[in-house]
C-alpha cells in the first residue's frame, strides 16, 4: 500500500474511533465532576453532572453510526438538528398527548406510551428528511438514531431532575437514575427510532413519505418493543420480585431491538455493493 492509501486508511480508522474517544473522555469528566461535587458540595455542579450523564451516551451512540455513513448524504448539521428536534419536539408532543390517554402506568397503558412516543420522536426525522429528501436506509437509521437519542437525553434529564427533587436532593439517587437511563438508552429509544426511521426513509420518494405495509409493520414493531420495555418489569415483579429478573427481561427486549437494527444496517451496507 502506498503512503497515500495508508494515510487514508488510518484517517478512516481514526474517524470511526472518535465515538469511543468521546465516550471515554466524557466518562472521565463525569467521574471528575461527581468527585468534585462530593468534595466541595457546590450545588452548581449538579446540573453539569446531570447533563453530562444524560447526554454522553446518546451523543456517542449517534456518533458511532454517523462515522459509518459511508457515501450517503446525511450531514452533521442535519444529524444534530434531528437530535434537537427529536428531543425537544418529541418530548413536548408526548407530554401533551399522553395525559389524554394515560392516568397511570400499567401493563396495558405501557403500550399506549409506546405508540405515542414512537410517533412523537419521528417528527424530527420527518422535518429533516422532507426538506433534504433523504430516502435511503442508512440515512434513515442515522437520523432516527439521532432523533431517538435526543428524546432519550432530554427525557432522562427530566427524570434525573425529578428524582433529585423527590428524593429531597439525594445525590446518590440522582446519579443512579442518570446511570441506569444512560446505559440503557442505546437499546431503547435510539434503537427503536432508528429501526422505524430506516424503513420510513427507505420507502419514501422525493421527500414524500408513504405509510405502506412495511412502514406500518416497522412502527408496530418498535411500539410493541417500547411497550414491553415499560410493561414487562411490572409483570415480572408481580410473579418474581427480583431486580435480576427485571434485568433479564429488559436484556431480552433490548437484544431483539439490536438484532433488528443490525439486520437493517447490514441491508443498508449492501446498497453500497454494485451489481456486476
Amino acid at each position: 500500500m502506498d503512503n497515500y492509501g495508508y494515510a487514508a486508511g488510518r484517517r478512516r480508522r481514526t474517524r470511526k474511533d472518535f465515538w469511543l474517544k468521546m465516550l471515554m473522555a466524557g466518562t472521565v469528566m463525569y467521574v471528575a465532576t461527581l468527585k468534585v461535587l462530593q468534595y466541595t458540595g457546590n450545588p452548581h455542579l449538579v446540573t453539569t453532572l446531570v447533563f453530562v450523564g444524560n447526554f454522553l451516551v446518546p451523543v456517542s451512540f449517534v456518533s458511532f453510526f454517523y462515522e459509518r455513513r459511508g457515501i450517503f448524504s446525511v450531514s452533521m448539521t442535519d444529524t444534530a438538528l434531528c437530535f434537537i428536534y427529536g428531543g425537544i419536539l418529541g418530548t413536548i408532543t408526548a407530554a401533551l398527548i399522553e395525559p389524554f390517554f394515560i392516568t397511570s402506568l400499567t401493563f396495558s397503558s405501557s403500550f399506549i406510551v409506546g405508540f405515542i412516543e414512537e410517533l412523537a420522536k419521528i417528527i424530527g426525522v420527518v422535518i429533516i428528511a422532507r426538506r433534504r429528501r433523504y430516502n435511503s436506509y442508512k440515512d434513515g437509521i442515522i437520523l432516527g438514531a439521532a432523533a431517538g437519542m435526543g428524546f432519550a437525553a432530554f427525557e432522562s434529564t427530566g427524570y434525573a431532575f425529578a428524582a433529585f427533587l423527590e428524593s429531597g436532593g439525594s445525590l446518590s439517587y440522582t446519579v443512579l437514575i442518570t446511570l441506569l437511563r444512560g446505559i440503557t438508552a442505546p437499546v431503547g429509544h435510539g434503537t427503536w427510532t432508528a429501526i422505524f426511521s430506516g424503513v420510513l426513509l427507505n420507502e419514501s420518494v422525493g421527500g414524500r413519505f408513504h405509510a405502506n405495509q412495511r412502514v406500518i409493520y416497522a412502527y408496530l414493531t418498535v411500539s410493541v418493543l417500547h411497550g414491553l420495555w415499560n410493561g414487562v418489569p411490572q409483570v415480572i415483579n408481580y410473579f418474581v420480585p427480583s431486580p435480576n429478573a427485571d434485568l433479564i427481561g429488559l436484556a431480552v427486549i433490548g437484544a431483539i431491538g439490536i438484532i433488528i437494527l443490525y439486520w437493517q444496517w447490514r441491508k443498508a451496507e449492501k446498497e453500497l455493493i454494485p451489481f456486476t
